[in-house]
């Protein structure tokens, strides 16, 4: 029997890199999944990867800064599988490294729009079914670049700190609804994204800083993601959980 066994799961970002690791790990752990991103082909690819893990899920494609889509996200859950327990909150958009002056408008807000906003629309679209049972987690991937600072990424860093914020207050005001609302931040990992940011070359990320000297893996994020899906964790809310090699430390 899984830790997840009979709980409905929304996985936000579910398409590639982490999203797709807490998948694959809640697909074990016999969530029953609803995963969601923008790119069709990629959540296709995940729900494959589910399935051959014998776990059990249905995908739709959804911008998480519409609040239309994240109804339907919403929707979807409760008509697949009869209720929402659990909502990870990882959507983001992806960005490159640029002077903050060099950002326009646009750029800034469509960042805010989908890592910022989208957390709490899908938070307002699932808070009905988890009030109605009493019972409910949500947990907000955000990252350490909120405590360290990241050159050249203010808009994505300054989403980060905001869900941060939105995960206390949140927490204040779910708490009476039995909802747990927390935070996981994940250092600079090495998947598409995190490659990416660094040209293709893993050598270029200086591990120095860190504790344990080495770059972290979606595999390294998942455990405390799945562990604060579970009812162990019931008691806790309100907090951030860096998982970064003891790069920062709070």
């Amino acid at each position: 029997m899984g830790r997840l066994e009979g709980k409905v799961a929304i996985i936000t970002g579910a398409s590639r890199g982490l999203g797709r690791a807490i998948a694959q790990k809640f697909a074990v752990e016999r969530a029953k999944l609803v995963l969601c991103a923008r790119n069709q082909a990629r959540l296709e690819e995940t729900l494959k990867q589910v399935e051959e893990l014998n776990g059990q899920a249905v995908i739709m494609t959804g911008d998480v800064s519409k609040e239309e889509d994240t109804l339907r996200i919403a929707d979807l859950a409760v008509k697949e599988f009869g209720g929402i327990d659990i909502l990870v909150n990882n959507a983001a958009i992806g960005i490159e490294r640029k002077p903050f002056f060099e950002i326009s408008t646009e750029e800034w807000d469509r960042v805010m729009a989908v890592n910022l906003r989208g957390y709490w629309l899908c938070t307002k679209a699932v808070f009905p079914y988890m009030k109605k049972k009493g019972r409910g987690s949500i947990i907000n991937i955000t990252s350490e670049a909120f405590f360290t600072g990241s050159h050249g990424f203010v808009h994505y860093v300054t989403t980060k700190g905001g869900i941060i914020g939105m995960t206390r207050a949140l927490a204040r005001e779910l708490g009476d609804y039995g909802i747990n609302v927390n935070a996981v931040a994940p250092g600079f990992l090495a998947n598409e994204a995190g490659l990416a940011l660094i040209g293709g070359d893993m050598s270029k990320y200086d591990v120095k800083p860190n504790c344990i000297k080495r770059v972290g893996m979606p595999e390294d994020v998942v455990g405390i993601v799945t562990f604060l899906a579970t009812e162990e964790s019931n008691f806790i809310t309100g907090q951030t959980i860096l998982v970064d090699g003891g790069r920062a430390m709070h």
